[in-house]
């Protein structure tokens, strides 16, 4: 099994790796999880990152582990919600369909995408309205901050545009740094932020020109969008983005067990 220091951290490439085998019934639900020096040997890696891998696998519910027994997966399904920053491409994944995405720009400080500026202003505007979060906004977008715009493609259409918008501590990036980079979630984690607190709020935005080029679909195109808050553990907003979903292709569907 191949890895590389180019895609970050080496115990979360084989945590993404372990992960994707559990749940696709690699490692049976009940069974003995591979053990540290078998899986150091398997990768080629030290058994620290071994380690540190299983940690995580533990942290989200799949594996358990006790003192003097084997590790044993407990969990062989996503549930969305209980295990934090998980993916919905990732269910789509689950089901049978093909996901990729592309990083489209990456701008630093007050530069919105091009196309963007109005779609943020009106998303602004309507904070300031509701007076939600409005505090955290202002600190985040008065600081130092990244912008990010992604496409990503379901079965090769275009199917969600996402622009994120990064707290100054994830730290400057290029367009050449994320293309190694498959989840967002990722890299705040390689920035040794832990995100604790997660908020999501819904509704329904018509296309603009920019978005109806980017999903392939006509201007005022009825979109969903999806505009989440990422807190880390004290309190602070790391990650603002704001997803529109063409779900004429796929519904937004979420279980919850």
């Amino acid at each position: 099994m191949q890895l590389s220091r180019q895609k970050g951290p080496l115990y979360i490439q084989v945590q993404n790796i372990l992960r994707d085998r559990i749940l696709h019934g690699v490692y049976p639900l009940q069974a003995d999880f591979p053990s540290e020096p078998e899986l150091a040997e398997e990768f080629k890696i030290s058994r620290i990152t071994v380690r540190n891998a299983v940690k995580e696998l533990v942290t989200e519910g799949y594996l358990e582990t006790s003192s003097g027994k084997r590790t044993k997966v407990i969990r062989n399904e996503m549930i969305a919600g209980r295990v934090k920053g998980k993916r919905f491409t990732e269910l789509l994944q689950e089901k049978g369909h093909t996901v990729h995405s592309r990083w489209l720009s990456v701008n630093q400080g007050d530069t919105f995408p091009s196309g963007q500026a109005d779609t943020i202003a009106i998303v602004m505007q309507a904070e300031r309205e509701q007076h939600h979060d409005d505090d955290a906004l202002a600190e985040l977008f008065a600081d130092r901050y990244t912008t990010i715009e992604r496409l990503y493609y379901l079965n090769d259409q275009p199917y969600i545009h996402y622009t994120h918008f990064l707290a100054g501590d994830v730290g400057d990036l290029a367009l050449s740094t994320l293309e190694h980079i498959d989840s967002l979630y990722d890299l705040i984690k390689q920035r040794q932020i832990t995100l604790m607190k997660f908020q999501d709020q819904f509704t329904i935005r018509v296309a603009s020109t920019h978005l109806a080029e980017q999903l392939q679909v006509d201007v005022g195109t009825p979109l969903l969008e999806r505009q989440r808050y990422s807190y880390d553990d004290h309190g602070r907003l790391i990650e603002f983005s704001i997803g529109h979903y063409n779900t004429m292709i796929m519904p937004y569907h979420v279980d919850y067990i």
